[in-house]
């Protein structure tokens, strides 16, 4: 994978320098998904981000009544999902599935750690970027449900 891809597809990408992207990259890997997988389940204790370069994913969250989903957000390519999992060991608390065949870049936490050993500016801009992605998902969240009452 080159890094004026991923500068191309991601906002975060595009204040790194491509030989600093290059080196994110080292610790990643490129994987393609069909429609139709689950990529994780709400509960699972598997802790990886994933970058979208192409495709669809959906994330759901269950509700109280057994068996029922809430899509809580559609994503496409620029998008990362499962970020707060390189910052935690807890179990996912959202299910991820493929909507559209993807191409993702896996960041897996233990491989995030050794970046951030390594590279820790890289690494510490990775975590101003999953804190401002987070921020608006959550304001978002906030407007979605000020919206009902």
């Amino acid at each position: 994978m080159q890094a004026d891809v991923m500068r191309d597809k991601f906002q975060f990408f595009q204040v790194l320098q491509c030989p600093d992207v290059e080196n994110f990259l080292k610790f990643c890997e490129r994987v393609r998904v069909p429609a139709g997988e689950t990529l994780w389940k709400e509960g699972d204790c598997d802790n990886y981000a994933a970058f979208i370069l192409d495709g669809k994913l959906g994330i759901k969250k269950k509700t109280e009544f057994g068996g029922k989903h809430v899509i809580v957000g559609v994503y496409a390519p620029g998008s990362v999902v499962g970020e707060l999992c390189l910052l935690t060991d807890n179990p996912r608390s959202v299910s991820a599935e493929v909507i559209e065949p993807a191409d993702l870049v896996i960041l897996h936490s233990q491989k995030f750690e050794e970046m951030i050993m390594q590279f820790p500016l890289i690494g510490l801009s990775l975590l101003k970027h999953i804190f401002i992605t987070t921020s608006k998902r959550l304001t978002k969240s906030y407007e979605r449900i000020a919206s009902i009452f």
